[in-house]
């Protein structure tokens, strides 16, 4: 077996019995009313204190810590669950925006719940249902108010129910907020909250480090009752940024944080967090009082409400995104964000060696932390991830194939005031129509082995619902919008969706079919617990494989995948499988005995080899 990585099957498994995260019992964090004379917070606050004073070492740290215990005055300190009963291989996330699925006799969330009963309740554990207030622009991420679900969706009852069968992810849009919200509106009349709540920045700053995501120019000109003003817009400029230097600020996002615990919400993703503090003169991008911004949520989290996750949004190169699990004290779960280009990348080409050398040089997460692999979004196929992984050749192919299939670009400034590629805008299904020598017949088999190398790799799946159900370029959207993103936010009708998943002729059907079949298989096999072992094998180049073994070691799992448009042969003894177990391919049923020597592998077919 090739020698890669620490082996972890001395950590325990995590009891069934007391299982989670199961989609038909699932248990949140406990809000239980604080009396005080049974309770200490004295280590809480005293931690508190410690990270205060690093983001304000001029500021009286203990009347701020006192501030945010206040915040969360009527929830009990609890012990932190045991690092392995965070998760398990039944995890598994389904990512959506609130009304992905539209109804006209029924609000969004409502219709939302139908179709994860009717079609998900056996394959997800846990739902992200993207920024759901009311919003000015971005698809939601300009929110104009945290406090309220906005109603064209729905309202808090709906966001509760879904919590009480999955696990609920929600952002906290904590980098920026809507020019059109009551904060900026007050900031611009020079009144409280609000007017010292915005980052300001004057014209002759330096401010030729500074990352960006975007194009646009990084200064709004601002009329104030204070005069002109320059407010910094990372994003837009309807997306102002908050300035956290004023502990004030922070306090506001702890009280958002506190209502969303009490409705139900039990995963918060922390979208664009590694632009949060800044300090001109430098790239203002991860700074050292973002990451301690970062440790102080899970501080309150952990001591208030055991069993969240905080998951950190950071679409950068790889070395960056793996900082934000600090030392076990940050995030417990980063995105993955290198996976989707590469995966790409290699399903494109056929060429696997970039893939095998990302996943080669991939530390095994943290105890207490995982990976949230992922090969769609909202968003689309970050570039930025793929820098110094793929060369500027390799990533120009790529572009160039995609956009023979329908897809569009968006691109970022760099320092120099040059522009690069910061995301392919596609649906990943219309993405894998083909190769980098045009479509052909294998799109759905494609499609399939992109999703069945997430789901097996180390971490926990999460699937954009367009994925899933392999909704292709919404052209008509970008039409409609003039925004790139929107090709890959088509919202369906709920009955055409309903006939298309019941028509078996349908690719909706088999994609769905075949991919929720597959969800719940790999539920079934402790190889796949999200901090189970794994190795990178070295097969031909035409195969990307790995190997999984249970946290007890009384299972193994061979994940290959064949990343071509031709039959290949797989050699078992290549595999070394111990040949006193019994071996089977779990995804097709076929068993294997001693005179099976040589497997034909189609075109993108993938194998979960297993002993049990």
């Amino acid at each position: 077996m090739p020698a890669r990585r620490i082996s972890r099957s001395a950590m325990p498994i995590r009891d069934p019995q007391t299982n989670l995260n199961t989609t038909s019992n699932v248990s949140h964090p406990t809000i239980v009313a604080m009396d005080p004379s049974e309770n200490d917070d004295s280590a809480v606050h005293s931690q508190l204190c410690q990270h205060l004073r690093f983001l304000y070492p001029n500021a009286d740290t203990e009347r701020l810590a006192d501030q945010v215990i206040a915040i969360f005055d009527d929830f009990n300190s609890q012990t932190p669950l045991p690092l392995h009963q965070l998760w398990s291989q039944e995890d598994c996330l389904l990512i959506t925006y609130g009304d992905s699925i539209i109804d006209r006799d029924t609000v969004p969330l409502e219709t939302l719940q139908q179709f994860l009963t009717e079609h998900l309740k056996d394959s997800v554990s846990a739902v992200h249902v993207l920024p759901f207030c009311p919003f000015s622009s971005d698809d939601g991420f300009a929110v104009i108010d945290y406090n309220e679900v906005n109603p064209k969706l729905g309202d808090w009852s709906q966001i509760s129910q879904i919590s009480q069968r999955y696990r609920l992810m929600a952002d906290i849009v904590i980098n920026h907020v809507s020019s059109q919200s009551q904060w900026f509106q007050n900031y611009c009349a020079g009144v409280e909250p609000g007017a010292s709540y915005f980052m300001e920045a004057n014209v002759g700053d330096d401010l030729s480090a500074v990352v960006r995501p975007r194009a646009s120019p990084l200064l709004r000109p601002t009329e104030t009752a204070s005069g002109l003003k320059h407010v910094w817009c990372t994003f837009s400029h309807d997306q102002i940024d908050l300035d956290f230097r004023n502990p004030q600020v922070l306090m506001e996002f702890l009280k958002i944080i506190r209502l969303y615990l009490q409705n139900g919400v039990s995963i918060f993703r922390l979208d664009a967090v590694g632009f949060l503090w800044k300090e001109p003169g430098t790239n203002c991008m991860h700074l050292p009082q973002t990451h301690e911004v970062v440790k102080l949520i899970r501080t309150l989290t952990d001591a208030f409400a055991p069993g969240t996750w905080l998951i950190t949004e950071t679409n950068v190169p790889n070395h960056e995104n793996l900082t934000y699990f600090g030392n076990r004290n940050e995030a417990h779960v980063i995105y993955n964000f290198s996976l989707a280009p590469l995966l790409v990348h290699a399903l494109l080409t056929g060429k696997t060696e970039y893939l095998k050398r990302w996943m080669m040089s991939m530390p095994p997460a943290p105890v207490g932390c995982t990976y949230l692999n992922f090969t769609a979004s909202h968003d689309g196929i970050g570039m930025r991830p793929a820098e110094g992984l793929l060369s500027d050749e390799e990533q120009l192919q790529l572009v160039e194939t995609v956009g023979r299939f329908g897809g569009r670009i968006s691109t970022r400034r760099t320092a120099d005031g040059g522009q690069r590629v910061y995301e392919l805008n596609v649906a990943l299904f219309d993405a894998l129509k083909g190769t980098i020598d045009g479509e052909d017949e294998w799109q759905v088999e494609r499609f399939l082995c992109s999703q069945t190398v997430m789901m097996g790799l180390e971490g926990i799946p999460a699937f954009y619902i367009h994925s899933l159900l392999a909704t292709a370029n919404d052209q008509a959207g970008v039409e409609a919008t003039q925004h790139n993103r929107s090709i890959n936010r088509h919202k369906w009708d709920w009955q055409e969706l309903q006939q298309r998943l019941g028509d078996e002729s349908s690719v909706h059907h088999q994609v769905f079919g075949e991919l929720t079949r597959r969800m719940q298989l790999r539920r079934r096999h402790a190889p796949f617990h999200p901090n189970a072992t794994q190795f990178t094998l070295q097969l031909s180049d035409a195969f990307f494989a790995f190997w999984r073994q249970s946290t007890d070691r009384s299972q193994s799992i061979f994940c290959v995948h064949n990343m071509t448009n031709t039959t290949q042969e797989l050699r078992l003894s290549d595999l070394n499988l111990i040949s006193t177990d019994a071996w089977y391919d779990a995804i097709s049923g076929r068993r294997f005995d001693e005179q099976t020597t040589v497997l034909e592998v189609t075109p993108y077919q993938s194998l979960w080899i297993t002993n049990r």
